[in-house]
């Protein structure tokens, strides 16, 4: 392990028992931390800790579910109990299962209960989190916040619209976090991926969903856990220490072109073929 931006700081990561939290728990160990691994998969949590230890980094797995508020309460007195404080908190989880996206499809179509369930976990869960976090880094002088979005909080798609929606909570929720802690030293920033070519990414698209999305990145290649993990990693650090309320893109460009783009692009090289 290498002494690194983050060296002796307990941090929190949620979500991070598999795909970009496991990514992101492992580089905050790489650079110092004593990580909490908490996710509702138990055994995911247990092998990302186990892993991380087995590398020369200190994490422990917790248990949480975080549409029980009661969860997370227990959830953050075991990692105050086990590490002795919180600096930094990466609000990672949201419900990406397979079911819930399928269902997640018209807005003209919408079960409530989707609806309900995309804002309880990606949103209320996010809140409570913070809200039993926030005092023990104001004990402790300060932190960092780090909050998962998701690029498609900032534009239109064709599916999904509950999860879009409740990600751009997310990012209101942000805002109002670095507001209302900023003066006790509290950072609250979000990053927004764009598809990221997780395991549960690759499971969920066709190759040709895949390279439909894929014309549309400005850099030449894909997005892999990695990539998030690095700009969490820099807003959770010192580097960042006068950076917050921020809404940060990590997602090569995809949302930040105009519409013809990809269709110029190969128009071009077509021309010069």
């Amino acid at each position: 392990m290498n002494m690194g931006l983050v060296e002796g700081k307990v941090a929190i990561v949620t979500g991070s028992g598999a795909n970009i939290g496991e990514a992101c728990a492992k580089m905050l160990a790489a650079h110092g931390a004593r990580v909490a691994i908490a996710d509702i998969n138990e055994d995911g949590a247990n092998r990302v800790a186990a892993e991380i230890e087995e590398a020369g980094g200190k994490a422990t797995s917790f248990t949480v579910d975080l549409a029980e508020e009661s969860s997370i309460v227990t959830m953050i007195k075991g990692v105050v109990e086990t590490f002795g404080a919180i600096d930094i908190l990466h609000n990672n989880a949201a419900n990406t299962g397979v079911a819930q996206m399928q269902r997640d499809a018209s807005l003209a179509e919408m079960d409530a209960e989707v609806w309900d369930v995309a804002f309880d976990i990606n949103v209320r869960g996010t809140m409570f989190v913070t809200k039993h976090v926030v005092p023990h880094m104001i004990a402790a002088g300060g932190g960092s916040i780090i909050n998962t979005g998701s690029g498609v909080s900032l534009l239109g798609d064709v599916l999904n619209p509950a999860y879009s929606s409740s990600k751009a909570a997310v990012n209101a929720l942000t805002r109002n976090s670095a507001v209302q802690f900023g003066r006790a030293n509290i950072r609250c920033n979000a990053v927004l991926p764009g598809l990221v070519l997780s395991p549960v990414a690759k499971a969920q698209m066709t190759d040709e969903q895949l390279n439909v999305i894929q014309r549309h990145v400005l850099l030449p290649r894909e997005s892999v856990p990695d990539d998030i993990a690095g700009t969490v990693l820099w807003l959770a650090s010192d580097l960042s220490s006068f950076v917050t309320g921020q809404i940060i893109s990590a997602d090569g460009g995809i949302c930040h072109h105009q519409p013809h783009y990809a269709d110029m692009m190969d128009m071009f090289a077509s021309a010069q073929g």
